[in-house]
């Protein structure tokens, strides 16, 4: 299928999301859209596949106009998209699956899944997919899942796939198997575009890149193009891709955990006897798919989650169980998952968000008054150190960037005097620009002689932040190592192949 796109152009409000976007994907080709988040990407996808009505501006399908109302059109035109969050019934089958809304049938309207099995098993001949169609969906890998959603796809006779952030959940090996299939469909003669905002990948898969930045096109690139140039393209200006830090010099003792148990929200166990220690001026990394007890572990450490058993100790002091705002008193910073849920009360003030950790304490309250004078030198002071952008320290957070939320946070724990540093999926949603920024912030931390965990699904973070490695899989540890282990070791242990746990 050749695709075009001529001058797409999607408003929301005053809002101008995608800008007299032009683009054309050849048949065979693998396309890659690259930009920040809040380029216009996502956007850009859902016109092309029915979700969103464009305002201006026309798709081309192999030279015809065509207009794609909803996605039953895109199917129909030969378009399938595979979303970042999957659209699977888990506890279906992996035919039941693939048929769900197309069911073929046989006499008596009865569905024909020997049909649909005999075609899954084709596909995944065809294009080396190596799927079980009688196996539940629950029960499978997230790669596998991901080579279901293909199939699925595959089976609507989709000529142009669309990939929306498809490594976002892999490990390592499941990302060089994605690769392989899309190299397999692409020399089968479909085309491909593939979205994403992680630079080695595109220049490892892609043929053409296109780069959006505050939903325009900036540029276009061969994958020959280095990923310092394709990163300056994103961001507008020179970015530093390497994290530099001082050399590794442990302390003592400050964070031991001790056969730590935490249930998730059904009661089940998240956190199983999980044992870890972290040392001054050291950043312990915890890598793993996420779904694997992260969350539940860095909400029992910072009080958000009771633990059922084990201890928590801070400078060898009981912190196992303590409420949020008693962590906060002891001096545990928090980086949440999720800043809108967790980090920040979007109606307030940036000077106000500043200080959430801290209104009841001196100078910004005495007495129970809020020192109002306070409050706003010390915004003053963190919009410029930490570099802000905010039409003022008034204006409410919503009215922010994401990556500026986030350095509102990043702001409020490092300017405290922390004992230890807890940082969840700390540039998620972040562009080139705002992670170097937040990686340089957590590294001066750590060179300050402090500990911190940094918890993230990214493996380059994890690479460049973290002075040792643990790999969490199904609420366990299956090993920590030395940031100098390849990328294929550390996939083993996401992938849940145990070993010793190193005493690097």
């Amino acid at each position: 299928m050749r695709l075009e796109l001529r001058g797409i152009t999607k408003r929301f409000g005053s809002l101008i999301a995608n800008d007299q976007i032009s683009l054309t994907v050849e048949p065979g080709q693998i396309h890659s859209l690259l930009g920040e988040n809040g380029a216009g990407k996502s956007t850009l996808m859902n016109v092309l596949f029915g979700l969103l009505s464009p305002d201006e501006g026309d798709i081309l399908i192999n030279g015809v106009a065509t207009r794609i109302s909803d996605s039953g059109d895109a199917v129909r035109c030969g378009i399938g998209m595979v979303h970042q969050h999957f659209m699977l019934v888990p506890v279906f089958s992996v035919t039941e699956n693939v048929v769900l809304g197309f069911e073929p049938t046989k006499s008596f309207n009865r569905i024909d899944y020997n049909a649909a099995t005999e075609d899954i098993r084709r596909l995944s001949r065809q294009f080396n997919l190596e799927v079980d169609p009688d196996a539940i969906i629950e029960n499978l890998p997230v790669g596998t899942q991901q080579r279901v959603e293909i199939i699925k796809a595959l089976s609507h006779d989709a000529e142009l796939l669309i990939l929306d952030e498809p490594t976002a959940v892999l490990t390592p090996q499941e990302i060089d198997a994605l690769m392989e299939v899309m190299r397999s469909l692409a020399s089968a003669g479909k085309s491909i575009l593939f979205i994403t905002h992680k630079l080695k990948e595109v220049k490892a898969i892609a043929d053409v890149i296109t780069v959006l930045r505050h939903g325009r096109i900036v540029g276009t690139a061969e994958p020959t193009a280095s990923e310092s140039e394709l990163a300056t393209l994103m961001v507008g200006r020179e970015v530093k891709l390497t994290v530099e830090k001082s050399p590794y010099k442990p302390g003592d003792e400050v964070l031991h955990i001790r056969d730590l148990v935490v249930l998730d929200d059904r009661g089940l166990v998240a956190v199983n006897g999980v044992s870890l220690t972290v040392r001054a001026g050291e950043v312990l990394a915890l890598a793993g798919v996420q779904g694997n007890g992260q969350t539940e572990l860095v909400e029992a450490l910072v009080g958000m989650r009771p633990v059922l058993s084990g201890t928590i100790t801070l400078h060898g002091r009981d912190v196992t169980h303590l409420t949020p705002r008693k962590a906060l008193d002891a001096g545990i910073g928090h980086i949440p998952e999720d800043r809108h849920r967790d980090g920040l009360i979007l109606s307030m003030s940036v000077a106000d968000n500043l200080v959430l950790n801290t209104p009841r304490r001196a100078p910004f309250a005495s007495r129970g008054t809020r020192n109002l004078a306070a409050v706003s030198e010390n915004a003053v002071r963190l919009v410029k150190e930490f570099d802000i952008r905010t039409t003022s320290i008034e204006a409410p957070t919503s009215s922010l960037s994401g990556g500026n939320q986030q350095k509102v946070i990043v702001a409020r724990e490092l300017s405290r005097s922390l004992e230890f540093l807890v940082a969840s999926q700390p540039t998620r949603g972040l562009d080139v620009g705002s992670i170097e920024y937040v990686h340089h912030q957590i590294v001066e931390h750590r060179n300050r002689g402090n500990g911190s965990l940094i918890v993230s699904s990214e493996l380059d973070e994890v690479l460049a932040l973290g002075d040792r490695i643990a790999v969490m899989f199904e609420g366990k540890i299956s090993g920590i190592v030395d940031p100098s282990t390849s990328r294929e070791s550390i996939g083993l242990l996401m992938a849940g192949h145990t070993m010793e746990a190193t005493s690097v």
